[in-house]
């Protein structure tokens, strides 16, 4: 179905104010020939007669009158979408949707995101948690402009970056004593654990670890929350295995105490767009704040 055009329509409105063709065309800056084919062509796409003519004046039949109503409110619409367009040229706007797990949202992003609202008052980003699987597949929807994920990663129409490093951590109530010397997974094997449920990118690197050591543990608690796990711990109802930026700042004062695993266990944090994403500026300008995290 053909779309009504907008010129048509303002040249309408300039014939019906001005009363008359030859008053509009000069006020538009146009023939008068193409004023009369503009309304010929609205008349014909709209299978009605906009305009009559009563002695010499000219006036809009009933159709037209209608049609004026409906062409102030288009001309309000297209107003604010040129003012709204007008923010992202001159600035960078609009919004940006993050995929990401909770850790990273917690205790990655909110300095990113602060310095990012301070800079860019009018970029509205917006973060969305979930587990990997279902973050990727968002991101391959396009219903989030970009994840911020733990690698591997990947899907045919997938672009994946790394972008950093994290180290994993054991980490126990601030009370426990009598630990190894060494965190190892034997000296950890019957030591009650609290871990990210099953499922998760995270889980998943940390049953290898205790697999390369040949033992399949069975944890006493499994849970989706960062901070519950770390609440627990602290609370003396077992250890846990947790990303280092979970607990970069804060341990003192949550009553936990970290230690370093033998031998590492690391995890590298990556961003995944689509192939084909338009990077405009509002886009580029995240991407860019997210590289500065990189060491």
């Amino acid at each position: 179905m053909q779309r009504l055009n907008l010129n048509h329509l303002h040249t309408f409105a300039q014939v019906i104010q001005h009363g008359s063709f030859s008053a509009a065309a000069q006020r538009l800056g146009l023939t008068q020939p193409a004023v009369s084919l503009h309304i010929r062509q609205l008349e014909a796409r709209l299978n009605l007669r906009l305009i009559e003519r009563v002695g010499k004046r000219i006036k809009p039949t009933s159709a037209g009158s209608t049609l004026l109503e409906h062409i102030g409110r288009i001309d309000a619409v297209v107003e604010d979408a040129l003012l709204d367009l007008s923010s992202h040229a001159q600035g960078v706007a609009g919004q940006v949707v993050i995929g990401t797990g909770a850790t990273a949202c917690i205790h990655l992003l909110p300095p990113l995101l602060q310095v990012l609202r301070r800079q860019f008052p009018a970029l509205d980003v917006r973060v969305s948690t979930g587990n990997t699987d279902g973050i990727l597949r968002a991101v391959e929807e396009n219903r989030l402009d970009l994840a911020l994920v733990t690698l591997p990663a990947g899907g045919r129409s997938l672009s994946v970056t790394p972008l950093l490093d994290d180290e994993f951590v054991a980490i126990f109530s601030h009370e426990q004593q009598d630990l190894p010397a060494v965190i190892t997974a034997q000296a950890l094997g019957d030591w009650p654990l609290v871990v990210f449920e099953a499922g998760s990118s995270t889980r998943l690197l940390i049953d290898e670890w205790y697999l390369q050591a040949g033992l399949r543990v069975k944890p006493v608690m499994e849970l989706g929350s960062i901070e519950a796990i770390k609440e627990l711990v602290a609370a003396g109802l077992g250890y846990s295995i947790v990303p280092r930026m979970a607990v970069a700042a804060e341990h003192h004062r949550r009553g936990l105490q970290v230690h370093a695993l033998m031998p590492p266990l690391r995890r590298t944090l990556g961003v995944v767009l689509r192939q084909d994403k338009p990077l405009g500026k509002a886009l580029r300008q995240v991407l860019h704040a997210l590289q500065t995290l990189a060491p």
